[in-house]
């Protein structure tokens, strides 16, 4: 099911999202040759909290039969495609790329007074924003270069057409149709999705174009939409690692991966992660 956001949930989820925003860049900020993985984590943590947050992906599960995710953050270096936890720690190394993705629930219902009731789906009665980016250790190669930038690129141009009555198929078209053009492979096993009351919600928004039009979904006023394209520099298959938390390329070759919270609205949208 679809979830419509009101007015006062796109604020408070627009206040949450640019925060995370903040966060992200402070996190940038430290992303060097020597940093740890755990030192990114236990910012992130320290920041989140002082911004009257919680994690959302720290303890996370999309079923009652999976292991919680055991970090805040999502650490992901060349090959691995997404959900690298933070723990154990790795060193980061010059010409390496790490993609960090964040979420956050906010606010909590301890918080300060909120200006009207919190979002009833939640214990803590926070709302969900969800973002990533990708970013160079030190000089990294021209080729590593292009995938980062061609990778937000596709997303900057999938947000130009985010507008009541846009099919979820178009957004897919236009990030495999500028990708591919570019010489990448967009991830098909891995989608974006609804976002904002939950960390997870319909609908499931594919990075690639599907021509079945039984999935020709219309965007409408008030879906709140995390929008992540994942980007490979070989394959667009992937696999699991042994811990089943991170997703790495089938073929060794790096990745690269963009996202932003995005509220569509009456005449366009707005992203919230800004």
């Amino acid at each position: 099911m679809i979830i419509i956001k009101n007015d006062r949930e796109i604020e408070l989820i627009a206040r949450g999202g640019k925060i995370l925003a903040n966060i992200l860049d402070e996190l940038e900020k430290a992303i060097k040759p020597g940093t740890s993985t755990l030192y990114l984590e236990n910012l992130a943590v320290r920041l989140i909290k002082e911004a009257g947050g919680r994690p959302s992906f720290l303890g996370y599960r999309s079923s009652v039969n999976e292991r919680p995710f055991p970090t805040a953050l999502c650490t992901s270096i060349n090959d691995e495609v997404v959900h690298a936890p933070a723990i154990p720690p790795r060193i980061l190394k010059e010409g390496d790329i790490i993609g960090i993705d964040i979420g956050m629930e906010y606010p909590l219902r301890q918080y300060k007074k909120p200006d009207w009731p919190l979002n009833p789906h939640s214990k803590e009665g926070g709302y969900f924003t969800d973002m990533a980016r990708t970013v160079a250790v030190g000089k990294i190669s021209n080729d590593l270069k292009k995938l980062i930038q061609v990778t937000k690129k596709s997303l900057d141009l999938a947000i130009k057409i985010i507008r009541p009555n846009i099919s979820l198929r178009e957004i897919g078209r236009v990030i495999q149709g500028y990708v591919e053009k570019n010489g990448f492979a967009v991830v098909r096993d891995l989608v974006g999705h609804g976002v904002g009351v939950k960390v997870h919600e319909d609908p499931q928004i594919p990075n690639y174009f599907i021509p079945d039009k039984s999935y020709d979904i219309k965007l409408k006023p008030g879906m709140v939409i995390a929008v992540e394209p994942m980007v490979n520099m070989g394959d667009w298959r992937v696999k699991f690692e042994a811990d089943r938390f991170a997703i790495k390329t089938i073929d060794g070759k790096p990745s690269a991966h963009f996202e932003h919270t995005i509220a569509v609205t009456k005449d366009g949208c707005l992203v919230l992660t800004k």
